[in-house]
């Protein structure tokens, strides 16, 4: 069983970043997760390209850019530019998913897409085949450290199924309130990417915090808690 980390930047000291994100490497980070707020589709404003460039500069691993924004296809280019590895859009701000999701794998970026906590997994159902991997939010998205919506380990497994039932081995992504305490069910569930913010850089050793979270993701203390795919 594998599981990678994709630490949060949300909830870092935006001060030193660069800092942040070498302790979480230090600490066996996979991923750096970067939200992308727009102040429209979620209420909250964080970061733009520049940023991600600068961090592009002093990561060891790939950036995993989560556009929360309103019509993200005008921004695919800037953030490829700027470095992004992964690019995951939300199902419900693209206009045209199938387009977006095509060009951002034309620009050489795997490609993802996002459902909120209210919205279906069946909204991917068509774009599925096309996926390089999916992110469920397990909070509603706009905002770090808000409480595990209870019942989203049921939602990544669902998702897992679809991905299956269409013959795509790509990974399920799950972010918001992912923390010690549910990282082996959401692995049970399906999850092969975790996204921690406070659970990580919340702590005074976010490295040591990274390292406990991988050992918690893979766990066996709750086997009952894995469900039928």
């Amino acid at each position: 069983m594998t599981v990678r980390l994709s630490p949060s930047i949300l909830a870092a000291d935006f001060a030193a970043l660069g800092a942040g994100v070498a302790a979480v490497e230090a600490g066996g980070a996979d991923l750096i997760h970067v939200d992308i707020m727009d102040g429209h589709f979620v209420p909250n404003l964080t970061i733009g390209p520049p940023v991600v460039k600068a961090l592009h500069a002093r990561a060891q691993v790939p950036l995993d850019v989560h556009l929360m924004v309103t019509d993200p296809e005008r921004f695919i280019d800037a953030f490829v530019d700027a470095g992004a590895a992964m690019i995951s859009v939300h199902v419900e701000a693209a206009t045209h998913l199938h387009r977006t999701i095509a060009h951002i794998k034309e620009r050489g970026a795997l490609a993802g897409a996002v459902v909120n906590p209210s919205t279906p997994v069946s909204a991917l159902e068509d774009i599925a085949r096309d996926l390089d991997f999916a992110l469920v939010m397990s909070v509603n998205p706009g905002f770090g450290g808000q409480h595990f919506i209870p019942g989203s380990e049921a939602k990544v497994t669902r998702m897992r199924r679809l991905l299956d039932a269409v013959g795509n081995s790509a990974p399920v992504e799950v972010d918001g309130g992912v923390d010690t305490s549910n990282a082996a069910r959401l692995v049970a569930a399906g999850a092969d990417i975790l996204v921690a913010g406070a659970a990580i850089f919340g702590t005074p050793d976010p490295a040591a915090a990274t390292r406990a979270l991988r050992a918690a993701a893979l766990s066996l203390a709750e086997p009952a808690a894995a469900q039928p795919r």
